[in-house]
């Protein structure tokens, strides 16, 4: 028979470890599966690898792995299927069919009925009073729920499908159960909060509330919303708040994992992926399409190197940079999942270049990083700028590089990709309109056009024709009939265009200055190539611009203007 190993997350609560053992037992004897495992993939012993070694030594090389965890987040998603991707490279030939998360299932429904119940009549220990008020009914019975409310309190995630599950538990466990109403809140990563929850129920005019953690096993977070809710209920007396028990290691829980092995085995794995953020873009939440899945570090198994830190304070849990192309200029040249990805930003490093309007639309608690580079003027170290990178995504912030143009086009964008990568910090690249392009079009210049230009170079000129650090080959490229697109050529034209003269290029070889591009002040200001260095400096060509040369500036159908 095919062996099963429950895969928890982890917990630092020594009630919730033991609880997480019982039910690993509680599935064993029932003997319905020959061998049954059970490990974490951080934070709580046994690891995951030493559950996965014991069955492969007992001979097997197929597995069901079930990931214990109410919602397919992203540890459900991605991380317990990268470390059983690990686990398949330690033990060659193993294979492994995955469960779908537990939730939302009316076995959990009863059982948090079950807890609700228990909390009312005060048959448990978190049913006890939290308030100091007098009341006459204390032993409530179970069925007397029209004047309860209940407050699910989930985990609470950076993933919106997630979160999305408990407000669909929560209009569930409501539906045909008499309660007055259940209202979903979350006590870490997601709003609305515990406290934000119970104000609520309170002004909808809530005398009796029963928070309900919507939680396998104890632990810290369990422990938080306990503490959260006596706090409240202590500064509102008037209030009957009580605490209902997590749902715990019982039979109701041991029935569903069995279900779900089964599953597994005859391949029914329903999952929802049309709002997985993971596939699809969602607003706020553009980081994560196609990240990559990455497995814990547990610090007892043989790759564990560092303690993967979970706060469950106001960042998610796993920091993230995505360098980003802000386009030519104007706000509304970013493309789409660019705008997302600064809508979900918690950090944004962001060059002169990029669309400065799109700052004041962030969110107040962003924080702008000023990383400019300003010719002739201050500018912040790009060995500075990597650091504030990694940095921030260390510390579990999204943090989005905002650069002008396309960051891989005489961007640097390169160089900090591979910082964030030395580092460990997961990274992402959205390319950007380029001026290059952007420029010549926005001027009325398509920069190729049947018959007239084949071909179109882009060349940085930052360095002069003859500087020691120029790549350019000046003379093969005066030679070249195709069009020719200049970037940071302000200071430098005059030389260039008389190098490529030099070298062959037609001294009447038309050339569109296009400074502002996209912007309103943006200008075009013509010459031939003989005369463009005299001309830009007699017009007060100032960067951003952009220079294009060859025959299809000819072709401008805008009409130049000085």
């Amino acid at each position: 028979m095919t062996g099963l190993v429950i895969v928890g997350h982890g917990t630092r609560s020594a009630a919730g470890v033991e609880q997480f053992a019982a039910l690993v037992e509680r599935v064993r004897g029932r003997g319905d599966i020959g061998d049954v495992e059970g490990g974490f993939i951080e934070l709580s012993r046994p690891p995951l690898t030493d559950a996965v070694g014991a069955l492969v030594a007992s001979g097997h090389r197929a597995l069901v792995a079930l990931p214990l965890v109410l919602t397919g987040a992203g540890h459900g998603k991605g991380d317990i299927p990268a470390a059983m991707a690990r686990e398949q490279q330690r033990h060659t030939g193993l294979s492994y069919r995955y469960g779908r998360p537990l939730g939302p299932h009316p076995l959990l429904h009863e059982a948090l009925e079950q807890r609700i119940d228990a909390a009312l009549t005060g048959a448990d220990r978190a049913g006890t009073e939290l308030t100091g008020a007098d009341r006459a009914d204390t032993e409530l019975p179970g069925a007397d729920r029209a004047g309860t409310w209940v407050a699910l309190i989930g985990r609470g995630s950076t993933d919106p499908d997630a979160n999305a599950e408990v407000a669909k538990v929560a209009r569930l466990l409501w539906e045909g159960r008499g309660y007055a109403g259940v209202e979903p809140g979350f006590i870490s990563l997601a709003q609305p909060s515990v406290p934000a929850v119970l104000e609520r129920l309170r002004r909808l005019g809530a005398h009796r509330i029963v928070v309900a953690p919507y939680f396998l096993f104890a632990g810290v977070l369990p422990d938080r919303i306990v503490a959260q809710s006596a706090e409240f209920a202590a500064a509102h007396p008037h209030l009957d708040v009580r605490v209902a028990e997590v749902i715990g290691d019982c039979d109701a829980l041991a029935d569903l994992v069995l279900e779900r092995y089964a599953e597994a085995l005859g391949g029914d794995i329903r999952m929802n992926c049309d709002t997985c953020a993971y596939r699809v873009l969602m607003p706020g939440f553009a980081d994560k399409v196609g990240r990559p899945q990455r497995p814990h570090d547990h610090p007892d198994d043989p790759v564990g190197h560092h303690h993967h830190g979970h706060d469950h304070h106001g960042h998610h849990d796993h920091g993230s940079v995505a360098v980003v192309g802000g386009g030519p200029g104007p706000d509304d040249l970013i493309t789409v999942r660019a705008k997302a990805l600064l809508d979900a930003a918690d950090v944004v490093v962001v060059d002169r270049l990029a669309p400065q309007g799109l700052l004041a639309g962030l969110r107040p608690d962003v924080l702008v990083v000023d990383a400019a580079k300003v010719p002739r003027g201050p500018s912040m170290a790009q060995e500075a700028i990597n650091e504030a990178l990694v940095s921030h995504a260390r510390a579990g912030r999204r943090v989005v590089r905002l650069k002008g143009g396309d960051p891989y086009v005489f961007g640097r964008g390169h160089e900090e990709v591979q910082a964030c990568v030395a580092a460990g910090v997961p990274v992402t690249v959205v390319p950007g309109v380029s001026s290059a392009l952007a420029a010549p079009a926005l001027a009325g210049v398509p920069v190729t056009h049947r018959g007239v230009a084949h071909d179109v170079t882009v060349v940085s000129g930052h360095l002069p024709p003859g500087h020691p650090d120029s790549l350019v080959d000046w003379a093969a490229l005066a030679r070249a009939r195709g069009t020719v697109v200049l970037l940071m050529a302000v200071d430098t034209i005059g030389k260039i265009a008389s190098v490529l003269i030099e070298h062959g290029r037609a001294p009447e070889t038309p050339v569109l200055a296009v400074q502002d591009a996209g912007l309103p002040d943006q200008r075009s200001v013509p010459a031939r190539l003989d005369e463009i260095g005299a001309v830009a400096a007699r017009e007060g060509v100032g960067p951003p611009a952009v220079f294009v040369l060859g025959p299809v500036v000819a072709l401008t159908t805008t009409g130049p203007t000085a």
